[in-house]
């Protein structure tokens, strides 16, 4: 069976790839920028194994030999579901794989937030940090008391609620109706964005979900509060973040994730000191490379077996 990992996979992870040979998994790698050598393998490809460059209709089209895309990691926005369903090819995920490499960095970025790490760095790399603004101080604060407010209760907040917890933070969160089984308060969307001092985004991205912090959430957040995003870029109205972020009522963003991705170099975001930026790597841990090549590699092993795939999406 051709499989085709559609990212530049570092040393290790190809060596971990080797002995699947012997299991009839033939792996290629290919770099999601290299398009000239994707095309160039699609035709015999059987199984994608995808990250983020979308999978559109028309890539589809030029394998007629594909029968599986299965996503490294939760999000299939970046796959044409639809063009996938026309065709015959099943999509699946891995729910769960990457949770604790994306809290733990969810984690990161709060607490990076807080103490202004950008700015701190930045002054003791060039030898200027023991000369700071002494207005610096009165933004550099704990998480320790502060009211974290968690949008979206999946695999991902319930590993960062515990950590948030055992570090003194008050707990809230929001999903589509009380959970029985967190012990944090509910609140609806907006009463959340007015109480929490910090906010973090753990939904897919859907059409229901498409900038659902958008201008009018925005700038109706508490003041002075932190906004966290490691789920999607596009859950957020980014033209409105870059302006909140500069003229308030925000303190600061840890953004892993954008409207575009890469980020463009003009983007007004890259130009404020208060935002901490992650290139959509959140989810990379040789941890969760690990426990993502065993799912990758069992649906493979079904598909082949013509046995039930594991977390179809279509």
């Amino acid at each position: 069976m051709k499989v085709l990992l559609h990212y530049n996979a570092g040393p290790d992870w190809r060596r971990d790839m080797e002995p699947l040979a012997q299991q009839g998994l033939e792996v290629a790698c290919c770099d999601e920028a290299d398009d000239e050598t994707f095309y160039r393998l699609l035709p015999e490809i059987e199984v994608i194994w995808h990250s983020l460059r979308p999978i559109r209709g028309e890539d589809i089209v030029r394998a007629p030999k594909l029968r599986l895309i299965q996503k490294i990691g939760v999000g299939v926005n970046t796959i044409d579901l639809e063009a996938a369903k026309e065709n015959g090819v099943a999509v699946c995920n891995m729910p769960g794989s990457n949770a604790q490499a994306v809290a733990e960095m969810t984690l990161l970025l709060m607490l990076a937030c807080l103490r202004r790490l950008p700015v701190i760095h930045e002054a003791a790399r060039t030898g200027r940090g023991w000369a700071l603004d002494p207005a610096l101080q009165d933004t550099m604060g704990e998480i320790k008391g502060r009211t974290v407010g968690l949008v979206g209760m999946g695999s991902i907040p319930r590993a960062l609620l515990p950590a948030l917890k055992a570090m003194g933070a008050r707990v809230i969160y929001t999903a589509h109706g009380p959970k029985s089984d967190v012990e944090a308060e509910y609140r609806g969307l907006d009463d959340l964005l007015a109480e929490a001092e910090i906010v973090s985004l753990h939904v897919p991205l859907t059409a229901e979900t498409e900038e659902l912090l958008n201008r009018d959430r925005l700038t109706a957040m508490r003041p002075g509060a932190i906004l966290v995003n490691t789920a999607r870029g596009g859950l957020v109205d980014q033209a409105a973040l870059a302006d909140v972020l500069k003229d308030g009522p925000l303190l600061g963003a840890g953004l892993d994730v954008f409207a575009v991705e890469p980020i463009p170099v003009d983007d007004p975001l890259l130009r404020l000191d208060n935002v901490v930026l992650s290139p959509h790597l959140a989810w990379l841990t040789k941890e969760t490379l690990a426990r993502s090549l065993a799912v990758a590699v069992e649906n493979c092993l079904r598909l082949k077996a013509a046995r039930d795939l594991l977390n179809r999406v279509v």
